[in-house]
């Protein structure tokens, strides 16, 4: 099953709940197979300054990752203090909405506005000024990373 690819703009509603857009909805659960059952999906603190949300699955591996780091070793103490400090799980109800916490809003500046990204295994979401001026700021730069990682 292909990821999630594309890009959409959505309105943050008053509550600061977020409609996750439609085709990207189907891959997250099929409602009318069980409605009383919700999608719970993590979402993250990125530092560039957006957010990113995994399904379940996706985030259990990377879960893995950090359950193997030890308490013990101060720097893996350190990545998983700040990784669990930026995390957040969140449930989509029947509409297909998700309520954003406010300090994760606030974190990626995103007010009424949001910018969905597809991006394979997770959704990146941006306020559409940060993106645009991410976007303005990289542009020189994609040729270099595409040849280097392409």
């Amino acid at each position: 099953m292909s990821g999630f690819i594309g890009k959409e703009q959505h309105s943050i509603d008053e509550k600061g709940r977020l409609m996750i857009p439609a085709r990207f909805r189907k891959r997250l659960v099929d409602l009318a197979e069980s409605p009383k059952k919700v999608a719970t999906l993590y979402v993250m603190k990125a530092v560039d300054g957006s957010l990113e949300l995994y399904e379940p699955e996706v985030w259990a591996e990377k879960e893995k990752s950090l359950s193997a780091l030890s308490d013990f070793n101060p720097d893996e103490r350190m990545l998983k203090t700040l990784m669990y400090e930026s995390l957040d799980s969140v449930e989509m109800d029947r509409q297909g909405r998700i309520a954003l916490p406010r300090d994760f809003m606030q974190h990626a500046a995103i007010a009424k506005e949001v910018v969905v990204i597809g991006a394979n295994v997770k959704m990146i979401l941006w306020s559409p000024e940060k993106l645009s001026r991410v976007l303005r700021d990289n542009a020189s730069r994609f040729q270099v990373l595409a040849g280097r990682y392409f």
